[in-house]
């Protein structure tokens, strides 16, 4: 809503969940029951799993300790539900479809206790019903609130996206190892779930930049939060240019993020664009104005 507002561009980095094995997606065919293995880490004092689904899907889920004892399977039903495995009680939520979205979210939290939830192999069983669609996607919170060792076995590099990199008008803005000219492992990359929009928009230096540091030194630091920089201040050069300077008053908005796309370059060990891990390429102002 706020980039379709005045002039702006909105530039948000897609996030460092690329390669942290918190996400995981399939297919459920009509047939065919899934076992999805995740591991939770010693010492872990926190822990939810959100599931998203079609709402017009239907399977069931069953849930199993790493002691081995099974739960479910689970009602689908609105309101809490409450299992006590081991020393860790799960809470699960069913949600609704909601009106800008047919999708359902199934939200399952996991707290001790005592101090930690019950570390070990925990699996999650999914068994089809009625699938039309069959498309899951599972995603733990960001790394960065887990220890390493907290992940999906299996995990899907794709689709890890943080939100708000997701919305439609912003430029979503991934990282690139602009010595190396390779793509950032760690880089959130896309499509987007709902409407597999392409996203990154582009990616930017997002490895070992050097910065300023607490108490007047530098430093390198590592992330999609500082390439986006880079593309900020590329766009405002360019409404500079345009609005500013008297070169064309309508340069902002969508009409930047064309540019943008137009002029990125291709990193070499990609082919095929735009794809998921870089999107168009790589930032290149010089070449983004006619």
């Amino acid at each position: 809503m706020i980039s379709g507002m005045w002039k702006n561009v909105i530039c948000v980095g897609t996030g460092n969940e690329g390669n942290t094995g918190g996400h995981i997606s399939g297919k459920l065919g009509q047939q065919e029951e899934r076992i999805l293995e995740f591991g939770i880490s010693q010492q872990e004092p926190v822990m939810n799993i959100q599931l998203w689904k079609a709402y017009f899907d239907q399977f069931q889920i069953i849930l199993i300790h790493p002691d081995g004892e099974s739960f479910g399977p689970l009602q689908e039903r609105l309101g809490v539900q409450r299992i006590l495995a081991g020393n860790t009680e799960i809470l699960i939520y069913y949600g609704e479809p909601k009106p800008y979205t047919t999708a359902q979210e199934i939200y399952f939290d996991f707290i001790p206790k005592g101090s930690y939830v019950d570390d070990g192999v925990w699996k999650i069983r999914l068994i089809p019903q009625k699938i039309v669609e069959g498309n899951y996607h599972l995603w733990m919170p960001s790394a960065a609130l887990l220890n390493p060792l907290t992940h999906f076995f299996s995990p899907t590099v794709d689709t890890t996206l943080t939100i708000p990199s997701t919305a439609r008008n912003v430029v979503a803005v991934g990282a690139y190892n602009a010595r190396l000219m390779t793509y950032a492992p760690f880089s959130g990359r896309g499509y987007t779930r709902g409407n597999t929009q392409v996203k990154p928009d582009i990616v930017a230096p997002g490895v070992d930049i050097v910065t300023t540091a607490v108490g007047g030194s530098y430093t390198g630091v590592t992330g999609t939060s500082f390439a986006t920089p880079f593309v900020t201040g590329s766009a405002a050069i360019m409404m500079q240019y345009g609005i500013v300077q008297g070169n064309d008053p309508f340069l902002y908005g969508e009409k930047i993020r064309a540019y943008l796309q137009r002029g990125a370059q291709r990193l070499t060990a990609l082919v095929g664009y735009p794809n998921e891990i870089v999107g168009y390429g790589a930032l290149c102002v010089a070449e983004s104005i006619l």
